[in-house]
């Protein structure tokens, strides 16, 4: 039988390693991200205990205004209370993103597709961080109006060019956001969704309650420091003395959330999924 008719097979051709990018990354952690129900889910609950909690807030306060609320009244924080009911469910978002692959065991296909772990969570951090940051901007803004418009007069109310305002709007926004990147690393500490979110509430919720029981001068030094301590600060007019500035305490909550996303990638790369 002649084999002249018989093209030559070469060598495999092989697809040379590190061919994928960040852009695939991103596409493929924004369509993670966007199909999960949880996500929109825990999204609309954010949106709605933020918006309605703040209006509830200032609703109740016009309601029972009184002229002996007007030394010290805040409307401007009083308006963005509902952050502080928001920055639980963004938190539990964050735990989410990465312990839900590993709860699921996808996170074994996530890196077999993508070998190079630290662009993976560099890629899940940009996404998420972008989407908390959309809606918590919405929910402080939201918020805001929403509120100023219920203290109507007599109330106090204030605007957006009023002293401190849209910084305090602002950064309310920002705070959320960095308190989901900040549960975002505590998940890829811990990996497990349950004990990821007990950590998260724990310091959220319980270390203040622990700084407490210190002596009084350090527990003031110390608390300080503490996330909703910093929350507080960011969205009130009016700051204590022990308290740090507004945007130097979103600068430390920021910090706060490389360090766990740092010490979250260096761990990713030495354990296995």
């Amino acid at each position: 039988m002649s084999t002249a008719a018989i093209p030559a097979i070469g060598p495999a051709k092989t697809l040379p390693p590190g061919r994928y990018g960040m852009s695939g990354l991103l596409r493929s952690e924004w369509t993670k991200l966007r199909s999960l129900r949880s996500t929109m889910w825990t999204l609309g609950i954010t949106v709605v205990l933020g918006i309605g909690i703040s209006a509830l807030a200032t609703a109740e306060t016009r309601a029972h205004w009184s002229s002996t609320q007007v030394p010290g009244f805040d409307p401007t924080a009083t308006s963005l209370i509902g952050v502080f009911f928001g920055q639980l469910t963004i938190g539990v978002l964050g735990v989410l993103v990465m312990s839900g692959e590993y709860g699921s065991g996808t996170i074994r296909a996530t890196f077999a597709a993508a070998p190079r772990r630290p662009l993976v969570l560099a890629a899940k951090t940009l996404v998420f961080g972008a989407v908390a940051l959309a809606v918590a901007e919405i929910v402080a803004f939201a918020s805001f109006f929403l509120g100023q418009a219920l203290l109507s007069a007599p109330a106090i109310h204030s605007t957006l060019s009023s002293p401190g305002a849209l910084r305090a709007v602002v950064g309310s926004g920002l705070y959320l956001c960095f308190i989901g990147l900040f549960a975002l690393g505590l998940a890829t500490i811990v990996r497990h969704t349950a004990g990821a979110i007990s950590a998260f509430l724990g310091i959220l919720l319980l270390g203040p309650v622990v700084i407490r029981a210190l002596p009084a001068s350090l527990a003031d030094r110390t608390e300080m420091f503490m996330p909703d301590h910093i929350g507080a600060a960011v969205v009130s007019l009016h700051m204590g003395q022990e308290t740090l500035p507004p945007w130097t305490g979103l600068l430390v909550l920021f910090g706060y959330a490389v360090a766990l996303l740092v010490i979250g990638g260096v761990l990713l790369v030495r354990r296995d999924a």
